[in-house]
């Protein structure tokens, strides 16, 4: 598979909400580094953790959050770069911008993900601390 092929799937996959298909696109020693100054920022490091942190996010928008793409994936070597469009609601807040996930894919295997927001204030004023 070519590294775009490989986020595409994780992608389909994780768009179906079929989790276990879109973590085995991830390496085993996966780090996911999540942007911003809030209860979710930081790096998680392995699918545990990664796993944990996400099934935290869908939980505390009571899985509401969705990510969807905007644009074609594009590539450059071992990096993808995924232009998205993400929303959720917690309470009586909502969020809805713009984005943009890095992926970096060795051996056909997603090793590291960056994300990026058009507003991170705004995102860490939605997830709180």
């Amino acid at each position: 598979m070519t590294v775009k092929e490989v986020v595409e799937a994780y992608s389909i996959a994780l768009g179906k909400g079929d989790i276990p298909t879109a973590f085995s696109y991830f390496s085993t020693n996966a780090k996911w580094h999540q942007p911003g100054n809030n209860k979710f920022s930081g790096t998680q490091s392995g699918l545990e953790a990664i796993g944990k942190m996400l099934s935290d996010m869908m939980g505390a928008t009571q899985g509401s959050l969705v990510v969807k793409p905007t644009s074609p994936l594009m590539a450059n070597g071992r990096f993808v770069s995924s232009p998205v469009r993400f929303s959720a609601k917690s309470g009586d807040k909502t969020i809805e911008m713009n984005g943009n996930d890095l992926f970096e894919v060795i051996d056909s295997k997603i090793l590291q993900v960056w994300l990026f927001s058009e507003d991170q204030d705004i995102e860490d004023e939605f997830w709180g601390k």
